[in-house]
């Protein structure tokens, strides 16, 4: 066991913000592009299922030309817990599946921070990774955008400012997307709405996913609204969890959560609603 917990590098002393990444699917590329590009984060490795191209560099990989991020470990070389202590992080994030986790059970003791950005979990993976919270912060979040979480803490507040609104959800994506999106149903689940009846979905062309909450008053129409340009805004929101997540104290956390602590702590400190 470390004498020191692995995620203490980056405060004391390391240039980046030291990251591994599971996962490099058609999401996990685009983040860790974003990681590689960011110039206060180290991609230090990744890993995949794929046992290809293992022992080569992601930043290769995506023709990145300067510097070589990311080396590629397959599933099984993480198996062992000394891979963390050979090749310390400060935070894991996790792009990979629902069954992902258990490759990085052991991060957890050396008290690496870990970022999950996985859609579903089934209740038995959820009750691990909440585990794996004892040993160090956690956070999980379905959609881990900053953009969906802000409109998460918005439209509560503004339904408490306005109850009596009728309220709509509607959700746009790719047409190959058949259900209905995960962040939609949160929303709905947010605002107490029968996401039957008030989960509107449209699936068209290549829409990477938009949502809106239409709040509908008697003589005027509010609506919030948040629109996924480009996959790379997963990858923002998963550094954004990783740079809070330094912080914090062993346990369990989502993006919703961090984002109403980051919209009350900026009202405070600028005196914004002065």
């Amino acid at each position: 066991m470390m004498s020191m917990p692995v995620f203490l590098l980056y405060q004391y002393g390391e240039d980046c913000l030291k990251v591994g990444l599971f996962g490099f699917g058609r999401t996990g590329r685009v983040v860790a592009d974003e990681i590689i590009h960011d110039p206060d984060c180290t991609l230090a490795w990744v890993v995949r299922k794929s046992g290809q191209d293992n022992h080569a560099y992601a930043s290769d990989f995506l023709g990145v030309p300067n510097g070589k991020q990311g080396f590629f470990y397959s599933a099984e070389e993480t198996a062992s817990p000394e891979f963390y202590l050979k090749n310390p992080v400060d935070v894991i994030i996790d792009f990979s599946c629902k069954t992902g986790l258990y490759e990085y059970t052991a991060a957890a003791d050396y008290g690496i921070r870990i970022v999950s950005a996985i859609s579903h979990y089934d209740k038995k993976e959820l009750l691990h990774l909440k585990g794996m919270a004892q040993k160090t912060a956690v956070l999980h979040s379905a959609n881990i955008t900053l953009g969906i979480n802000f409109l998460l803490v918005a439209s509560q507040i503004l339904q408490q400012i306005v109850p009596n609104a009728d309220i709509e959800v509607i959700e746009e994506h790719f047409r190959e997307k058949r259900e209905t999106s995960g962040s939609a149903l949160k929303i709905a689940e947010k605002l107490g709405l029968d996401p039957v009846k008030h989960i509107n979905s449209i699936r068209v062309g290549g829409i990477v996913g938009k949502h809106e909450v239409v709040f509908g008053l008697k003589n005027q129409t509010i609506r919030i609204a948040h629109d996924v340009i480009s996959r790379g805004a997963f990858g923002a929101g998963a550094l954004f969890a990783a740079r809070s997540l330094l912080h914090k104290d062993n346990g369990f956390y989502t993006m919703e959560e961090i984002m109403r602590e980051a919209f009350i702590q900026k009202i405070a400190v600028n005196n914004i609603l002065a």
